[in-house]
């Protein structure tokens, strides 16, 4: 079967399951399962024909005026196969792991969580294979929709209701960048087709809409200033579904972007520099935001912010390449972001649908009190700790290859000769290497406490022994070990990405990254040189040597066990789970960045123990931050929009005959506006 066929299984099945989950509800167990099955079957076929079109040749179905607006076209090239297998790998797994965690009765409510999320995965499929501007709107449009949907399906409380809201209302706004950003290239092309914006001269209308494109797919990965709906829409999806919109439906931004620039071409300086600034310092937000938070979910949402800087600084390195007309530069930069794309979809997808597991057993997600849960969930604490690591960027996990491949892109900034370019470089290179440093600490604190910390809690259910069930526990083992096996298996990746991004930059400029069979280097000869196949060798045998020395030399002592008291963060009257907590690892970070966390510390004293000894008075530090861009951009904004809604009120209720003079105004200020963009 040839690719276009295979999607077009992919969203008839998904189709149908929509309607059946709409149709029969979620109290019957057979019934609620019937769309998580049908991600997996779907996702298989998206998985097929995302490889074969990496693989083979470009296929282009022109559906004519089949629609009614303008011409249709499908394109199925191999940077529309590499986001699709990634799309189609993702969904099997993560698929597999919602089919286990809906079946318990309880978990899913009503109706449309099935749809919602199979409207996902189509949409995400049909932005990737569209070939004009119409049929990608309309697909994103629906994206948007599916999140608002998966966001405010459980309608539970008011904080929800504010998460489904400012989900959908951050996904129109960068529909509307998008929509106006295509309006500008289809007015110069007089053609909502791709394929002839490619044409086009540069301009300022040309960078303009370069820019809005930049800025809406920016809005639906979480750049700064748009990141503030990730930490409350992620977390408020109902279990593994989190996995799908953070790990997989997320790339659709990043295929944008990509997408385009293969599109339009050499982009403005200033953009450039615009962007790597902008990643650099969303990274570094993002990261610190997540090593402070006390809930694992807004952990690892906000750990997406993160990785959604990382990336752009990547893709700015890709873009300062093409605006200096530097193809190698531009090939390490698209290179080091598309292995970042994957290392972060296989880790986050793998820390959003492990952790459902545990944290809906156990009814809670604070990192106080889901300590040590790796003893219990033995998988699923392995998937998140490897999950973890990956993030981190520590080998030899394939997040330690692609957080490599940034750093040698980044120093390729003395192969550009354009001053602006080589200093946003340079300033991305320093907020990267301080995200990574923070980043350590961050997910050591969740492998340390919340994997192999000690257990604070007895199990709850029998449930818990289950670990997931049986396609849970598959999905699990495909997204941990893909963390791993990426790794050691980078060359045949970088080959596979090589193919994938060729239609933005020539294969055989990548494929300057494959010194041998073995090594990796950043495009560019006599360099720097990576092997991490051969990690998977050496790391072990090392460590194996270091044991047996320490036995060696201890005379066998190292084995002898020790029992002696534990150390201690607090003071020697503090005890128990209280001596040392996640809470207190991320202090340090608190009172370092002060300023820019906005820490509020209020001491409260809650108890004494004795009259006579006030030293045994029990003292809580209660401790808050704040989020800058929310309190100092959106709120003000806020109360501004509120007044000019007051206002307006007045308009609701006037006189016909000032209706109309309100319309021909602005027909005359339209018209101006035509003109003068003329």
């Amino acid at each position: 079967m040839t690719g276009p066929f295979l999607l077009l299984a992919a969203l008839v099945i998904w189709a149908a399951a929509a309607a059946l989950d709409i149709v029969l509800g979620a109290k019957r167990a057979s019934a609620r399962l019937v769309a998580y099955g049908a991600g997996v079957v779907g996702s298989a076929l998206v998985t097929t024909a995302g490889v074969r079109a990496v693989l083979g040749a470009t296929r282009v179905v022109d559906l004519g005026t089949t629609l009614g607006v303008g011409t249709t076209s499908i394109r199925l090239d191999p940077l529309a196969g590499l986001f699709l297998t990634l799309t189609g790998g993702l969904g099997v797994a993560i698929s597999a792991c919602v089919l286990s965690w809906a079946r318990p009765a309880g978990r899913l409510g009503g109706r449309g969580t099935g749809a919602g999320y199979l409207l996902m995965l189509g949409a995400v499929s049909v932005v990737l294979v569209a070939g004009d501007a119409f049929t990608f709107l309309f697909a994103w449009e629906a994206l948007t929709i599916s999140f608002y949907v998966l966001v405010g399906i459980g309608r539970r409380d008011e904080d929800e209701a504010r998460s489904a809201w400012a989900t959908l209302g951050f996904g129109k706004a960068g529909g509307a960048a998008l929509l106006f950003g295509f309006l500008l290239l289809a007015g110069q092309a007089h053609s909502n087709l791709f394929a002839a914006w490619s044409h086009l001269p540069g301009g300022s209308l040309h960078d303009i809409a370069f820019a809005l494109l930049v800025v809406g797919f920016g809005a639906k990965v979480g750049i700064i200033p748009f990141q503030v709906w990730l930490p409350i829409g992620y977390p408020a999806a109902p279990g593994p579904i989190r996995a799908a919109m953070g790990g997989l439906a997320v790339n659709a931004g990043f295929y944008g972007l990509w997408r385009f620039l293969g599109v339009l071409g050499r982009p403005p300086v200033w953009l450039a520099v615009a962007v790597l600034i902008i990643g650099g310092v969303t990274a570094l937000v993002g990261i610190v935001f997540a090593t402070v938070q006390s809930g694992l979910r807004r952990v690892i949402a906000y750990s997406s912010v993160e990785n959604a800087g990382i990336i752009l600084v990547g893709y700015g390195v890709a873009l300062a390449g093409a605006a200096a007309r530097a193809p190698g530069v531009m090939a390490v930069g698209l290179l080091a972001a598309s292995l970042q794309v994957l290392a972060h979809a296989v880790a986050k997808s793998s820390l959003f649908a492990s952790s459902a597991f545990f944290e809906s057993d156990l009814g809670t997600d604070r990192l106080e009190e889901i300590r040590g849960v790796g003893h219990r969930y033995r998988l699923s604490g392995t998937a998140f700790g490897i999950g973890s690591l990956t993030l981190a960027g520590l080998p030899p996990t394939i997040g330690f290859v692609s957080e490599w491949f940034l750093l040698e892109a980044l120093m390729q900034e003395f192969r550009i000769h354009v001053l602006a370019l080589r200093l946003g470089m340079a300033l991305a290179g320093a907020l990267v290497a301080l995200t990574v440093g923070v980043a350590l600490l961050c997910f050591i604190r969740l492998v340390g406490f919340v994997v192999l910390g000690p257990s604070t809690t007895p199990p709850t259910s029998t449930e818990a022994t289950l670990d997931g069930g049986a396609a849970g526990r598959a999905g699990l083992v495909v997204m941990a070990t893909s963390c791993l096996a990426l790794a050691a298996t980078a060359p045949w990746v970088v080959r596979f990405i090589a193919y994938g991004i060729g239609p933005v930059v020539p294969a055989h400029i990548v494929s300057g990254a494959l010194r041998s069979p073995w090594v990796l280097q950043p495009v560019f000869a006599n360099f720097s040189i990576l092997s991490p196949s051969w990690l998977f060798v050496v790391m072990p045998v090392l460590l194996g040597a270091v044991a047996v020395s320490a036995l060696a030399l201890s005379r066998g002592k190292l084995l002898r066990i020790r029992r002696v008291p534990a150390w201690r963060s607090a003071t020697a009257g503090a005890a128990g789970p209280d001596s040392y907590s996640p809470y207190g690892y991320a202090n340090v970070l608190r009172h370092v960045l002060a300023n820019v966390l906005g820490t509020r510390r209020t001491v409260v004293v809650s108890s004494a123990k004795s009259q006579s000894s006030p030293a045994h008075a029990h003292v809580e530090v209660q401790t808050t931050v704040v989020e800058p861009v929310e309190a100092y951009l959106y709120r003000p904004a806020r109360v501004v929009w509120l007044r000019l809604a007051t206002g307006a009120k007045r308009l609701q209720s006037g006189r016909l005959d000032a209706y109309v003079g309100y319309m021909l105004v602005a027909l005359l200020v339209l018209l101006t506006l035509a003109v003068a963009v003329k």
